[in-house]
Order: C-alpha cells, then structure tokens, then sequence
C-alpha cells in the first residue's frame, strides 16, 4: 500500500467518512503486510486503526499531544505522521522504533515502552501546559491492561483532583499481553454510561453555580444525583466519576463517525475526560483476532497462513516453564507468579495443571514481588516470573520485602541482556548491577538449557533469595564444556601457548563468545582458561596475568567487558554485539589491549 499520495496528518481533516474507513482498511493491509516481513508488534495495532485516525481528524498533532501508553500500538499514529515509507526498516538496526521516540519526529510528544506511565506524562506536559498559558490538548492512550499497574491509579487520583483540562482514551480490548485478570478488567467489561446521567450533571453544576438557592438545592439533592449516577451508570463509570472525570462511554472503537463525535465532545468539556473505547485486539486480520497473543509481538511470518517463518527450538522460557513444573510435581509449596505475561514466561502449562498455584496479578511488578514476599513468610516456596527489563519497576521491593528478610523467593529474569529489535526500553542490561548491591541475595546466569535448569534446582534447595538471569531466544542445546553444577564456577582450559596466561569470566550465555575469544588468542599463542561464572561474584586471582569479565550486562568495572554506560539502540543481538565489541574478535582485541 503507497500512501505517498497523502500529505498526512493534514489531509485526514479533508477526508469523507467513507474516505477515512478506506483509508483504515488501507493502514491494517499495510500493516499486515509490513510487519509479516519485520516482525513487530502488530495485534495491538490492529486494533487502535479507528481510534488513531478519529485522533488525527480532531485534533492537531504536533502542537496537539498524545501520549501511548507503552507505545505497541503507536505504529498507526506513525503512518498518519509521515513515516510510513520507513516500515521496511521498522524494528531493524538504525531503522524505525517500534516505540514512540520523540528524537524521531515531532509528533511523539513522549518516549514510552513500559506499561502504566502515559496518564502520569501526560498529565506533566498538560500542568507545563497550563503554567505557560497555552491552550493545546493533551491526550493520553491507555489499555485496559496497563490499568492493572497501579501508576495509572496513582496518576488518574492526581488528574482528577486537579480539574486539569485533559483527555484520556482508554482502548478497552480485553487484553494486555496475556488475558487481562482481576477485578478492574472486570470492572470495564461491565462499563455503561447514560445520556441522562450526563444531562442531569451538567444541570446540576448550572444551578450550584447561580447562587445560593442554587448551592441549596443542589446539596439537597445530591443524594438524588448520587442514586442517578449508581443507578444509570450501574458501577462501572462511577470508578472515574469518583477520581474526578468525566466518564463518555462506552463507544464502538472501530467506528470512526462515533469516535469523532466523542472526540469532539470531550474537547470542548475542558476538563478530566475518560473516553471508554470496546476495541478488538487484532482487528481485521483473522489469525490475530483468533490468536491476540501470538500477534502481539510476533516474527515475520506468512500472511496467508499466520505462521511464523522462521521455526526455532526451545526457548529459556519454555525450558524455564517446563523445570519449574517439574519442580513443582515434587513440591506443593512451589508457587509461581507473573505480571501478566504467563504464557510469555513459559508457565502456562504451570496455570494449567496447578491454577491454584499460579497467580498472574496482572501489570503490577511491584506487587507481584511483595505478594511472593507474603506467600514466602507463610511457607510457601514463590517463583517470580518477569522480563529484566520490567522487573526494575520493582528494586525497592526486591531489597526491602524479600532481601531484607531473607525470604525464600526465587527470580526467573527472562529477557536479560540484549533482547535485539525492541531497543532501549527493553534490553535487560542493567539487571547485573543492581541485584548485584542487595544483601542476602544470591545471582546466578546459567550458560545453557541443562544449567538453567541445575540453577533453579540449587535455588530452590538454598531457602534463601535467589535471582536467575537468562536471555531471550532459543537455549543452547549444547553440552560441549559440560559440568555438573554444585555451587561453584566452573574453570576449563581452553588454549596452552608460550605468552602470558589469561583468564576470562564468561558470565552466563557469555560463555560461548568467551570460548570463541580465546581460541583466537591461542592462536596468537596464549594460555586461556575460560572460567563458566554462573554465581555472578567478583574475586580476583592472581595465578594468571590478567582476569577479564565478559557480561552481558554493563561495564562497571575496569576489569569488565561489557555494554557502555548508555541505552543500547535496536538491532540484532549480532549486529549490536559487534557494533558494541562483544563479539568473539572484538573481545580478543580488547584483551590484547589490555595485556
């Protein structure tokens, strides 16, 4: 699909309405099209088409701002904004974010990737806004999933108290990245509002304001209004009437003539507005409505069929799911946690067998770790099932509620180290450093499938805090420089030479980069022993002339090659190894440097 014959965001305010439904059936064949050759994230998308061009109609990006929470579902807005020529690179090394980058047009008005922080934003740029006197729209895009996280509450009871002029769309699909759970998603599947409802508001705010008869009146009827407002809406748009909103809703997501209509309403309102939008996740392309987890972030694969392409093996998440399952037919103390990413993380055959057993608490990192802290005190054996890149959302509960008290809960950090075409906000490189400063908590960083799965049976065993790191992608299957782990790091000879003697520290699924480094320094004539360095620790020893870490995480050390101090760009893990110096050649010559 060419969209070169638009000049876009300025030629949807002419379009007709027929013109605009084209023109969303236009964007999910492109998107289709698109993302079967890149990957991306495209359930999510499918589903905003509608909401994204009724947002363009009514409003005037950039001077205009929206703001998407995580951003999945931005790849619309980026078509809309002029961008559409560069989806060929969508996702690739110096090609098209799949996230909002404001270093990348003017019209990504906030850089996101985590879950539950567009109201927050929002909210600042609207009170900058207002304390500046000018008198643009701020409008934030949220999923019902991210109103699992408890920043969204947070920000929504700030926003609401402050009578701030601002809009919040909430695309209401039913899902996050896994069935959304609890309460509040229930809570929105039941949403209702009533045009009497609202006339009757605005009614009364007339009279309070006419004077004191009026004020009288009105605080006489309240318990009417109150009655009206419990009684018309049920209990659904009551929950952001009480924060201070006005709730418009529900409305049909995919018609356009209906959202532009809210859209216009809520403009005009000047004040906190929450327009509740029934979205299908993976709308227009059957394998993704069918499968909205599979199409949430997915390779490229055939459009005809929706298969994925490229078929790999076993990934550390499933090898993760499976022993943990394995561990968990042995011992019914053995529980495990997500933040709403259970298949994701390898554990739906766990939900499956032991639903009981199993808690997704949604995205809400924080309280997924001190739920698993409780769960611990009272005997229970908790594992922790979140990507790196999330789990920082919840350092100070990790050192306060579990470390602190020496809790028996062990961490399954999937995604550590480069994850490739996600980027900045999702590269699990920092995890290292930090977990490394906690008390009582031991970090282990298996090399291989068999090694994940003898840590998480040592984690288990110790009945202390334990944290596993391991990356994304298929586990290597391997057992070249296999040895049994017992609880120490595993040392192997890897070349004997005339020169100076070497010792790299592999840590984790470093090892085989480490290996390959120190084949090319024995044949510059070295002696190179590679050292598996599962218990992630700092020591040094001085039988050799030089001890260099290798880490899929940051450099903070003189000693250690690893990721700069900055947030490492998207592409492969190969071509950002290699850019960054990571790669086996790269590592030798850093060495020889060294030496």
């Amino acid at each position: 699909m060419n969209f070169d014959q638009y000049i876009f965001p300025r030629d949807i305010k002419y379009m007709s309405e027929k013109d605009l439904n084209d023109l969303a059936k236009d964007i999910r064949t492109f998107l289709v099209e698109k993302v079967s050759k890149t990957g991306g994230h495209l359930a999510s998308n499918l589903g905003v088409v509608e909401i994204t061009i009724a947002l363009h109609r009514v409003f005037d990006s950039p001077r205009d701002r929206f703001v998407f929470d995580v951003g999945h579902q931005s790849y619309v807005h980026k078509i809309l904004t002029g961008r559409a020529d560069k989806f060929d690179t969508l996702r690739q090394f110096e090609g098209l974010s799949g996230f909002p980058k404001a270093k990348e047009s003017k019209h990504d008005a906030f850089d996101t990737g985590h879950s539950s922080t567009s109201l927050s934003a929002a909210f600042g740029i609207a009170k900058a806004r207002d304390i500046k006197g000018e008198d643009n729209q701020v409008i934030a895009v949220i999923g019902d999933g991210a109103l699992t996280g408890g920043m969204a509450y947070e920000a929504l009871n700030n926003i609401g108290s402050s009578k701030t002029n601002m809009i919040v769309i909430l695309n209401d699909n039913g899902m996050s990245i896994s069935k959304n759970t609890g309460s509040v998603s229930k809570h929105l599947v039941n949403l209702r509002t009533s045009d009497s409802y609202l006339a009757s508001k605005t009614f009364f705010k007339k009279v309070q304001k006419s004077g004191g008869v009026g004020r009288a009146i009105a605080g006489s009827m309240k318990s009417i209004r109150d009655n009206l407002k419990y009684s018309m809406i049920e209990d659904g748009g009551v929950l952001f009437e009480e924060l201070g909103f006005t709730y418009l809703g529900p409305v049909d997501g995919h018609n356009i003539k209906e959202l532009i209509t809210v859209l216009e309403k809520a403009k005009r309102l000047k004040e906190p507005v929450v327009i509740h939008a029934i979205t299908v996740k993976g709308k227009g392309y059957p394998f993704a409505e069918i499968q909205p987890n599979k199409f949430h972030g997915i390779g490229p694969f055939d459009v005809s069929t929706g298969e994925v392409l490229k078929k790999s093996g076993i990934s550390y998440s499933k090898v993760m799911g499976d022993y943990a399952l394995k561990l968990a037919d042995k011992d019914d103390s053995i529980v495990a946690i997500t933040a709403a990413m259970g298949d994701a993380t390898g554990l739906g055959d766990f939900a499956k067998k032991y639903p009981k057993r199993f808690f997704d608490v949604g995205i809400a990192e924080e309280h997924a770790v001190t739920f698993a802290a409780g769960l611990a005190k009272n005997g229970m054996k908790p594992l922790v099932a979140i990507y790196s890149s999330f789990l920082q959302r919840a350092y100070d509960q990790i050192m306060i509620d579990v470390c602190m008290q020496n809790l028996p809960v062990v961490f399954a950090i999937d995604r550590a180290g480069c994850v490739g075409a996600d980027g900045e906000t999702h590269h699990g490189i920092f995890d290292l450093s930090y977990l490394d400063t906690i008390p009582n908590l031991t970090v282990l960083a298996p090399k291989d499938k068999k090694q994940l799965e003898e840590a998480m049976e040592y984690a288990f065993s110790l009945g202390t805090p334990v944290a596993i790191r391991y990356p994304r992608g298929e586990a290597d299957l391997s057992e070249e420089y296999y040895t049994p782990f017992t609880g120490e790091n595993i040392t192997y000879s890897i070349a004997k030479g005339d020169k100076e003697s070497i010792l790299i520290r592999a840590v984790g699924t470093m090892f085989n980069n480490a290996v390959s480094a120190a084949k090319i320094l024995g044949e510059k004539g070295y002696t190179v022993d590679v050292e598996n360095t599962l218990m992630h620790q700092k020591e040094n020893n001085t039988k050799y002339h030089i001890c260099v870490t290798i880490k899929d995480g940051l450099a903070d050390d003189n000693d250690v090659i690893g990721w700069p101090k900055e947030f490492i760009q998207q592409g492969s893990v190969d071509q950002l190894m290699e850019k960054y110096g990571l790669d086996p050649v790269s590592i030798s010559e850093r060495i020889l440097e060294r030496l």
